[in-house]
């Protein structure tokens, strides 16, 4: 195990941690319906209360935090965890929202791509130009769920496009180092799938495998193990937050399993790196309620906006 250092505690199931310039990492609390800075020193304290389901979070060019908002769960417990379950009957509908960190005050920036309304937005990734790349998970009911998909919404939030529709369903999203790969983490299949993207915002049409997917699956894990979201190395590698086994799977841009680095939490969410050089990797641990930092031996890509 490696060395784990507890950042903060009595987290409502954290998700989408942000290393901010100043050393404090902004993160949502999806089941506490807040945005949260923690502090170097461990404090707490809620930027923003976002009605609804506030899931990932990035730093836009405006330097706001942009929010994936997934409507809402319902909530089960199971053992001494409370994990997400359906659509809950207060479920407020998907939306890309930014949030004020000075005001806290909460803009709602779309809810609909064309006619399709947006299910559940998950994950999202700044690309160099502004533009905004975020998946959508959707929603599950009592005997039916939703087909993934991501979308980019282009620099100044003026339009939507959709990238591709059908993923089953989609989590994480990253960006190679050279901008012309986003990656998908599927959940329930722990398969990652990688898309050619000649230019922003477009996906490159290619020999459709067997369901119409337009990308290649470059990795999928065996066992009982599913993934959550992710975040790039400097190098390439994609490093996934997977559940189940509970650790980071470092994947690399060939397919290739590298390492997979233990958490100790089954419901291991999401990794951000930050500090010196991004070589701090900053985790939830949303069964733990937790946020964690360990050294990691390789940088981080930096992110626009952020570390740039």
């Amino acid at each position: 195990m490696p060395d784990i250092r507890v950042l903060a505690s009595g987290l409502e199931f954290p998700e989408g941690p942000v290393a901010m310039p100043d050393g404090s990492v902004v993160l949502v609390e999806i089941r506490g319906k807040r945005l949260t800075r923690v502090h170097p020193d461990g404090r707490k304290e809620v930027v923003a209360q976002i009605p609804g389901g506030p899931n990932g979070a990035a730093l836009g060019p405006d330097g706001k935090i942009y929010i994936c908002n997934n409507g809402g769960f319902s909530w089960i417990p199971t053992g001494k965890t409370i994990m997400p379950g359906a659509q809950p009957d207060d479920y407020l509908g998907g939306s890309i929202q930014r949030v004020d960190l000075q005001s806290g005050k909460v803009e709602t920036v779309v809810t609909k791509c064309g006619e399709h309304a947006l299910r559940g937005p998950n994950d999202l990734v700044f690309d160099r130009h502004g533009g905004l790349w975020f998946s959508d998970l959707g929603k599950r009911r009592a005997r039916e769920m939703d087909v993934g998909a991501f979308y980019y919404l282009k620099p100044g939030c003026a339009e939507i496009v959709e990238g591709v529709h059908g993923v089953l369903p989609a989590n994480g999203i990253g960006l190679s180092p050279d901008e012309k790969t986003v990656y998908i983490a599927e959940t329930p299949t722990a398969r990652l799938w990688a898309y050619d993207i000649p230019e922003p915002g477009v996906v490159k049409p290619r020999e459709v495998i067997y369901r119409g997917e337009r990308g290649r699956p470059i990795a999928g894990l065996g066992g009982y193990q599913m993934f959550d979201s992710l975040a790039v190395e400097a190098n390439g590698n994609v490093c996934v937050a997977t559940l189940i086994s509970g650790c980071i799977s470092v994947i690399a841009p060939d397919g290739a399993l590298v390492e997979q680095v233990p958490t100790g939490d089954r419901v291991t969410t999401n990794i951000a790196f930050g500090g010196p050089e991004l070589k701090t990797a900053y985790i939830t641990l949303s069964g733990e309620g937790e946020l964690v930092a360990m050294d990691w031996p390789r940088p981080g890509l930096p992110l626009n906006f952020l570390n740039r």
